[in-house]
Parts: C-alpha cells; structure tokens; sequence
C-alpha cells in the first residue's frame, strides 16, 4: 500500500493523462468504464479516506485536493469514486472487533467498491427507508432515492431509520433480486455515472454488515461537519473550464474559493458550498460563452462541463446551502 503523501500529485496525473482525454467518451457512455475506476485503485487513492497505514491522507485538505483533482479530469469518474469514501470512514472508526470492519483493507484497495445511500436521512417527514430489527440483523423496507455506481459497485453503504430514531448504517451487496429493485434515473449529466433509486421491500441487512447503529442526532451533527468535500467536486468543474477558456480572473478564484472551503467552521460551510457551485456555473458559462457555436455541440467540454455545472447546482444540498445560493444566484441577476 503506498503512502499518502503524494496522492494529489497522482491523482493530477490520472486526471491528465487518464481522465480528461476520455471525458467526452465517458460522458457518452451508458455506464462509466470500469477501466477509469481500475486506474484509480492501481494508483492506490481507494483509501484515501482511510487510515495511513492504508493509504489515507493526512488530513482532510488532502483528500479534498484529490476528489478536485479528479473532478477536473472527469466529473463522472470522481463523483462515484467519491460515493466509496462514506464506508471506508465509517468502518476506519468501528471497533477492531466489529464483523464488517474486515471489509476496510479491500475496500481501501479498490478490490471492493461501494456506493452510498443516505440522502433520504435529510429530507422531513417520515422516514423513506425504515430498519426493524430483527435479533441483531436487520429488515429494510422502503427506497433510497439517489445511489450512485450501481453497476460499478459491489456494496452499497446505505443508512435507515429505526422506530425508536436510531440510524442503521450498512453494507447491502449491489444486486438486484427479489426484496432489492433498482430504478435508473435519467440525469441532465453524469448519465455514465449508475445513479438509481433503490426500493426494499424486506431486505435483510445481516448482523455482520451493520458498520454502525448512531442516534438521528448524532448523525445530524456529524453530517453538518462533513459538507467539506463535495465542494471539491464543483472546484474541479470549475478549473478545467478555467483552464480551457483561459480565464485567469476565474482560475484564481478557484484558489480563494478552496482557502474558504477549508477554513469554514460548520456554521459558514453552506456559504462556502454555495460559492463553489455557482463558480462552477459561472465558470462553464463563461466557457460556453468563450467558446461560440462549437460550444453549443453536445460532443465539446464547454458542453459537458456546463451540464455537469447545472448538476452540481442540485446535488448534494441542504437547506442552507440551497437558501446560501439562492441569494447567491439571485445577488448577480440584473435589477
């Protein structure tokens, strides 16, 4: 397993020589090639997120600067890629002599990928996927409606919501089958990028692949620390667009903008997603708008990074960043 120390400068050199050149061609494609995941964990990022002894970056900063590395190259590949990262974190904490824990060095390999299924923990209302317990397993029903990589996964880390207001987190093999259906959804970007919605309908989640049983709370509070790195996602977008148009003036608010990321409390990370979002937008279109007609055709960059651009507008949002963009978005509208 290789050291951290030089994960950004590998990732760099993927999304050069690797990524970008196929970008266009991943981008047309029905499901990314497993080729551009392959790459990844021959570099040995998979554990980027994980503890140092298997390749885990020293700090946060770090693996944020890889994700944008690698979003710079290929947004399609970097946004599964970063679906993996929830399991190796999670399991990273578990107790030595927790069951599932013996997942953590393939996964921080690459030798077993996983997806993640979380978002409906964010939404009000009753709860869109339910655990019952059942002994020390557990029975899912209902839907996780935006998992990434199905197709390209072998696990999905997926979280639900027990009676009493406990979240269960675990690893359910990425296979459809009788009590697991996957529904594809047709995205404005990112197609090649596996998204479903997954439906369960009495899904067994065994006792040696529950990662972790937290109070709602608790996951609330750790979820308000970890907005940081899908911001690296929109950074990554918004360099390659820089870079392409030659636009120094955007290029260098890409570096003011990752300073801010990295120096917000959680109280003033929502501001500082929502800026990387719309640099990202404003970025594209400046490419579009520098590129004339031959932007416009749905086989340029200044295309593809403009859909990818709207679609990070959307992804990954809480209530605050959306409100924090709106008024973003909304400040740069003529009067």
């Amino acid at each position: 397993m290789r050291g951290p120390d030089d994960a950004v400068a590998r990732a760099a050199r993927l999304a050069e020589e690797e990524l970008f050149p196929r970008a266009l061609e991943t981008d047309a494609a029905p499901l990314l090639p497993r080729a551009r995941l392959d790459a990844l964990a021959a570099a040995g990022l998979y554990g980027v997120a994980g503890p140092r002894e298997l390749g885990g970056a020293p700090d946060l900063a770090t693996f944020c600067r890889v994700l944008e590395a690698l979003a710079s190259g290929c947004l399609t590949t970097a946004f599964v890629f970063a679906q993996h990262h929830n399991a190796v974190r999670t399991l990273a904490g578990a107790p030595a002599d927790l069951p599932a824990r013996r997942l953590l060095e393939p996964l921080c390999r690459g030798d077993v990928r996983a997806g993640v299924a979380y978002s409906a923990l964010r939404r009000p209302g009753p709860p869109l996927l339910s655990a019952r317990p059942v002994g020390a397993s557990f029975v899912l029903d209902g839907r996780a409606p935006w998992v990434s990589g199905f197709g390209l996964v072998d696990v999905v880390h997926v979280a639900a919501l027990t009676d009493d207001g406990r979240v269960v987190w675990g690893l359910v093999d990425a296979a459809e089958g009788p009590t697991l259906v996957a529904r594809p959804l047709p995205l404005l970007a990112l197609g090649a990028s596996g998204t479903v919605e997954l439906a369960f309908a009495g899904h067994r989640l065994a006792a040696e692949r529950v990662t972790l049983v937290e109070p709602l709370e608790a996951w609330r509070r750790r979820d308000a620390l970890g907005l940081r790195p899908n911001g690296s996602l929109a950074l990554g977008v918004a360099r390659r667009a820089a870079a392409l148009g030659g636009l120094g003036a955007l290029a260098a608010e890409v570096e003011a903008c990752r300073e801010r990321l990295d120096a917000s409390s959680p109280a003033e990370l929502p501001e500082a997603r929502a800026w990387a979002a719309e640099l990202a937008a404003r970025a594209a279109s400046s490419l579009l708008a520098a590129e004339g007609a031959r932007g416009a055709l749905a086989s340029s960059h200044a295309a593809r990074l403009g859909r990818e651009a709207l679609v990070l507008l959307a992804f990954g949002q809480t209530p605050a960043i959306r409100e924090a963009l709106r008024h973003r978005l909304a400040r740069r509208a003529p009067t």
